[in-house]
């Protein structure tokens, strides 16, 4: 019976039956893709974040792939905003408690041309990291912390400047403000443009390049002119020979090195004769044109000039380079210590590893370092803002590894203060309209990006007092209100440091410390 069924000619099928296979297939189809996906997890970037060529793009709350150097840092960071969200959510004791975000916008990833190394990514993050778990354990609202990577060449900003418009309309838990923003580059100049163009506040912690400007972002570090002008106070004190030799990067999309450049030639081009006394080469930060670091022409040049003060307008990471090829032509004859003078966050570890510190001593040089900070201020028993930092610190370089002096280059402290200076503003526009807290938490009214503003731009300093200012761990400084000086902090302090040497900015013999003053008064700034 069943050989005549199989035998059996079937009849010839309609569009019906057709149809309904077709169909059928397409829901095996879908129901084994949910499967596939679901034994796979949502990917390596996570559910929020697009991976573009290898990057994962995006804001996210949560943990994704990065650099593994960096990769419990992040599942930290997503520890502490689940943490928040739970409190607010579902909390497991006490009264709900409100937060808001502030997004860390920068890359995760690195490469040879990335704008920022491994190292600076790791401590950046880690500072940050410090700031918003200081800012969770006071009352107030809590900080979710979203990570925000645009690529490890700053150039997939738009879409993550989309999500992060987005984020600020939430009413329940709006974002309030960004930060990270690491490199002066033309990509750099259109996130902070179209991050103004949605009224976000955001917060340049490490920015040095003058001309890095837009209504909404502000600058807790100094600029190129006012590292300039530390160092000009440091040549009156240590006036030497006068004899100049400016090294300079050609990489025309360089912003930060392009103006450093002209920085320089502005204040000391005169006095030292750069325009008949320099040589450029090809840094390594940018996409590729042609072997970088090449540094043959400036060091014979130097050889045979015999310059007492050499202006490196460069970027940190081409530096060593440079020194290890001074060392290759030792000394060539001076009688005196050439003095590299370079501006920057602070002393790059790989500028006092043991290998450069020797090629220093070699060619016979130093470094002149115009900086956000100086370690001898974490040496001793520090207080105020940088001692309730270096606690949170000291608790997260136990649990991961920041690397070898993790305080040293700056990006620690300044990445720390940047979210420091929204959170404050936060703080006090919360209090404001809440009445001091007295609201129970589901009446309180949420600040949002506006808002904080609003309090960001209310001058900070009259006079010779100190209202309202950010008291950081690179310092205390403020901002004088809309419109005015850029939004480049004011009265930040601007350390000389040299290295390798025990003179410090405010020892004896030192030049005096300066601080970005309004107006270039020395009184302007509070004691």
């Amino acid at each position: 019976m069943l050989f005549r069924l199989f035998r059996r000619h079937p009849r010839e099928w309609g569009p019906l039956e057709w149809l309904a296979v077709v169909g059928v297939g397409a829901l095996v189809a879908v129901a084994i893709t949910v499967v596939v996906n679901v034994v796979q997890g949502p990917g390596r970037c996570g559910d929020d974040l697009r991976d573009i060529e290898g990057d994962c793009v995006g804001v996210t709350a949560e943990a994704f792939e990065a650099d593994p150097g960096i990769e419990s840092l992040i599942e930290a960071v997503a520890d502490e905003n689940a943490r928040v969200r739970q409190d607010w959510e579902d909390p497991p004791s006490g009264p709900k408690i409100p937060y808001v975000r502030i997004a860390l916008m920068m890359p995760f990833t690195a490469d040879d041309h990335s704008a920022m190394t491994v190292d600076m990514i790791r401590r950046g993050l880690a500072g940050a990291l410090a700031a918003q778990r200081q800012a969770n354990r006071f009352g107030g609202p809590q900080y979710q912390l979203l990570l925000a990577p645009d690529g490890r060449n700053l150039d997939r900003w738009e879409p993550v400047v989309d999500r992060l418009a987005e984020l600020s309309k939430d009413t329940r838990a709006p974002l309030v403000g960004v930060t990270g923003i690491p490199s002066s580059t033309p990509d750099t100049r259109r996130a902070i443009a179209a991050l103004s163009k949605h009224s976000i506040p955001t917060v340049g912690p490490v920015i040095t390049a003058a001309n890095m400007n837009s209504p909404y972002f502000f600058k807790t570090s100094p600029n190129n002119d006012q590292f300039a002008r530390a160092l000009k106070l440091y040549l009156e004190k240590k006036p030497a020979g006068h004899r100049g030799f400016l090294v300079w990067d050609n990489r025309s999309e360089d912003v930060y090195s392009q103006n450093l450049r002209s920085v320089f030639e502005r204040h000391f081009g005169t006095a030292y004769d750069l325009t008949n006394h320099n040589s450029n080469f090809t840094g390594t930060s940018g996409t590729d044109k042609g072997i970088p670091q090449r540094f043959t022409d400036a060091v014979q040049k130097i050889c045979n000039e015999k310059p007492d003060t050499v202006f490196f307008a460069g970027r940190d990471q081409d530096l060593p380079a440079f020194v290890e090829r001074l060392a290759q032509e030792g000394s060539c004859g001076r009688t005196t210590t050439l003095r590299i003078l370079k501006v920057g966050i602070g002393l790059e570890p790989t500028l006092t590893a043991d290998a450069p510190t020797r090629w220093l001593d070699e060619a016979r040089a130093t470094i002149v370092d115009a900086s956000s900070v100086d370690p001898a201020w974490w040496a001793g028993k520090p207080k105020k803002a940088l001692g309730r930092f270096l606690d949170r610190f000291e608790e997260i370089r136990k649990q991961h590894k920041l690397g070898t002096d993790p305080l040293n280059d700056g990006y620690a402290v300044m990445y720390h203060d940047a979210f420091a200076l929204l959170a404050g503003a936060v703080d006090r526009t919360f209090a404001e309209i809440n009445e001091g807290g007295k609201k129970a938490p589901e009446a309180m009214s949420i600040p949002t990006k506006d808002d904080v503003y609003n309090t960001l731009i209310i001058p900070s300093i009259a006079g010779n007092s100190c209202s309202s200012c950010l008291v950081g761990a690179g310092g205390t400084y403020g901002f004088e209100g809309p419109g005015k000086n850029d939004q480049w902090a004011v009265c930040k302090p601007v350390p000389v440091v040299e290295y390798p040497s025990s003179t410090r900015s405010g020892s004896p013999g030192a030049a005096a410390l300066y601080r970005t003053y309004r107006g270039g008064s020395k009184s302007a700034c509070p004691s």
